[in-house]
């Protein structure tokens, strides 16, 4: 069975219809048609994955509710396809999307939508077979990422450069020596298919590193956070009208976030619970114990990924995942600028025209999350330096 089969071939021609402005039009007028109601409740559309934790934590934890705002319970969709449909037609009205989705969502498919937050950085690894020692060794091999337009794509393709290596999106072609065939795949399906020999390894967020690692069949080679120091993998997005016209709703839905996020930084073994399969909620479908090796690791794992090299930068004292709500201006633009040298298969011409200081100011609104930030303490609360700018690292 060819691999893109795994992931639905439908699935993935349905995003990138739908990041188009032609492909988006008949959704954004079912969301017309549902933005009249301006009392309508929070509605969570998320994929069961640890990139969705604060708004997850939010609604658990009851921090909508005593905002003052209604919310219903979250959707669980099972692609970013399903995901974006359901936003853009406003079916759901907040969400969590791999940052480079949004790019291609407002400057491709001009969807009315901005990032007004973080939802977490890291939280993300390249995972590899157990015989693999090195990324120059995925030379001649396959490797799976979520989708073209993610930040697991940006990073893997920076390590794959650094080591002399050429990626390709090759069908039909056994890659050569020097190339590393990526494709497209569910996350779900990745560790199945590393089991299978299928692939040669895979970059995705977590639980499912950590999945590989208790079934035994795989072993993080690298954490994306060790490559790209407290990246965004997924943002939350919020649509534009919500924003315009009802501001006070906004500025509540953000609160709650961003005490989620405090909570979870404060308590991640309960919030391991708190989204397993367990739960009363039953949030996800991973068993706590997994939730617990990414939120809540024992010290030993990080004296052991040290020693392997899955990190490098122990300086950085990094996370496995780490909550802070703050979209920083120079994160985005410096992924604008690396999306424009990264392949990507599909119509990217957008890109081209794209300057990465102008696309931060258009995409992100940060007003809400800064409010939200100051009245938890300000980002000393996040255990960061207290102003609203920083510099990005990104060592391969």
């Amino acid at each position: 069975m060819p691999l893109e089969d795994n992931f639905s071939r439908r699935d993935l021609m349905k995003l990138s219809a739908l990041l188009t402005a032609g492909g988006a039009l008949p959704l954004l007028r079912a969301y017309e048609a549902r933005a009249e109601d301006k009392e309508a409740p929070v509605r969570i559309g998320y994929l069961p994955i640890t990139d969705a934790t604060p708004l997850l934590v939010a609604h658990g934890k009851g921090y909508f509710e005593a905002e003052g705002v209604q919310v219903e319970k979250p959707v669980l969709l099972r692609s970013w396809a399903q995901l974006l449909e359901a936003f853009i037609s406003g079916q759901v009205n907040v969400v969590h999307l791999l940052s480079p989705i949004t790019v291609w969502a407002r400057f491709g498919s001009k969807a009315p939508a901005k990032v007004v937050a973080w939802n977490h950085t890291g939280g993300s690894a390249l995972t590899v077979r157990p015989e693999i020692n090195s990324v120059k060794e995925l030379g001649g091999k396959i490797v799976a990422i979520p989708f073209w337009y993610s930040v697991h794509n940006v990073v893997v393709q920076a390590l794959f450069r650094e080591n002399g290596l050429t990626p390709v999106a090759k069908r039909d072609n056994q890659p050569a020596a020097n190339e590393v065939q990526l494709v497209v795949m569910a996350p779900s399906d990745m560790v199945p298919a590393l089991a299978s020999n299928q692939i040669a390894g895979y970059i995705v967020a977590e639980p499912f590193n950590a999945a590989a690692e208790t079934l035994g069949i795989g072993k993080v080679l690298r954490f994306t956070g060790d490559v790209w120091k407290d990246h965004a993998c997924c943002v939350v997005f919020m649509h534009e009208r919500d924003l315009q016209q009802r501001p006070e709703w906004s500025q509540k839905v953000v609160n709650a976030m961003v005490k989620a996020q405090l909570w979870t930084r404060e308590n991640r073994a309960e919030t391991a619970a708190l989204l397993s399969k367990d739960s009363a909620n039953r949030y996800t479908p991973h068993s706590t114990a997994v939730l617990e090796k990414v939120l809540s690791p024992p010290e030993t794992d990080n004296t052991g990924y040290v020693r392997s090299g899955a990190i490098r930068n122990a300086a950085w004292h990094e996370r496995r995942i780490d909550f802070q709500p703050y979209p920083y201006a120079s994160y985005t633009e410096e992924l604008v600028r690396r999306l424009k040298t990264t392949l990507i298969e599909g119509d990217h011409g957008f890109l081209n025209d794209l300057d990465p200081a102008s696309a931060a100011r258009e995409l992100v609104d940060d007003s809400f999350v800064k409010k939200a930030i100051l009245a938890a303490g300000g980002l000393k609360a996040f255990g960061l330096p207290d102003e609203f700018a920083r510099q990005e690292v990104i060592v391969a």
